[in-house]
C-alpha cells in the first residue's frame, strides 16, 4: 500500500512516501505539486488543521491536548476562521479574544496561508485525506505519550527509534527533499505516513472518538492516528 504523510516546512511542504518497505522523501512549495509528485496513493495524512471553527475551540484539539499530557502545549488550539482571515496580527488576536476569550499565537497565525492552501486543494484531492498531529501519532505508535520534546536530542532519537520499530527507517540525506526541511519536519512527515497507512487500512482512530463538529463540506473535524 502506497501512502504519503505530509508536514509543512519553512519553504513549503515535506512528504514521506511509504510503499511496502520503501521509504521516499519529497519536497514541493505547493501541496498540490507535492501530492502529484507522489503518484497514486491510497491515503494522505497531513499535519494541518482541516476545518476551522466559527466560535470556540474544536473538540478535536481539546481531546488531543488532554491525550498528550505534559506535551499538550505542542498542539495549538485551531483559531476561529474570522481571526485567521483578519489582518494584521494584532487585529486577529483581538478578534480571537472577543470571539473565544483567548488570543491567537503568532505560530498559529503564520500557518494561515498553509491552512487555506490545503482548504482550497482538498476538494480535488486524488485520495482520502486525514488531519493528523505528529505527537498524537507518535503517542499511539509508542503506546503512551512521549516524555521529551522533539526539539531535544533525546526527543528526536526516541522518535526515530519509534519509527524504526514501525518499519520506517530514515537513512541518509534524503536528497533533494532533505535539504529543504528540518529534522523534525521529516520525522513528523514520517509518522504522518505511518498514520496514513493505518487509516487507509481501516485501522486508525480519531479524536474525539465520535466527531460531532463538521466542516462546511460535511467533513468531520477530527485528529486521526
Amino acid at each position: 500500500m502506497r501512502v504519503i504523510g505530509i508536514d509543512g516546512c519553512r519553504k513549503g511542504w515535506i512528504g514521506v512516501v511509504i510503499d511496502g518497505g520503501q521509504v521516499e522523501a519529497l519536497f514541493a512549495r505547493r501541496i498540490a505539486d507535492l501530492v502529484a509528485g507522489a503518484g497514486a496513493v491510497a491515503g494522505i495524512a497531513i499535519d494541518i488543521p482541516i476545518g476551522l471553527p466559527e466560535h470556540g475551540a474544536r473538540a478535536a484539539d481539546l481531546a488531543a491536548r488532554a491525550r498528550l499530557g505534559r506535551l499538550a502545549s505542542s498542539l495549538f488550539v485551531t483559531p476561529v476562521r474570522a481571526a485567521l482571515t483578519a489582518e494584521p496580527y494584532r487585529k486577529a488576536t483581538a478578534l480571537a479574544v472577543r470571539l473565544t476569550g483567548a488570543g491567537i499565537s503568532q505560530q498559529a497565525y503564520r500557518l494561515r496561508e498553509k491552512i487555506f492552501e490545503v482548504e482550497d486543494w482538498l476538494p480535488g484531492s486524488p485520495a482520502p485525506v486525514w488531519e493528523v498531529h505528529p505527537e498524537i501519532s507518535f503517542a499511539v505508535a509508542n503506546g503512551a505519550p512521549l516524555g521529551y520534546s522533539k526539539h531535544t536530542w533525546a526527543g528526536s532519537q526516541l522518535r526515530r527509534m519509534i519509527l524504526t520499530r514501525q518499519g520506517l527507517v530514515l537513512e541518509g540525506p534524503l536528497l533533494p527533499a532533505g535539504q529543504h526541511a528540518g529534522a523534525d519536519d521529516v520525522l513528523d512527515a514520517a509518522i504522518a505516513a505511518w498514520s496514513a497507512r493505518r487509516l487507509a487500512a481501516g485501522a486508525g482512530q480519531s479524536l474525539p472518538a465520535r466527531p460531532e463538529q463538521l466542516t462546511a463540506s460535511g467533513r468531520p473535524m477530527a485528529i486521526w492516528a
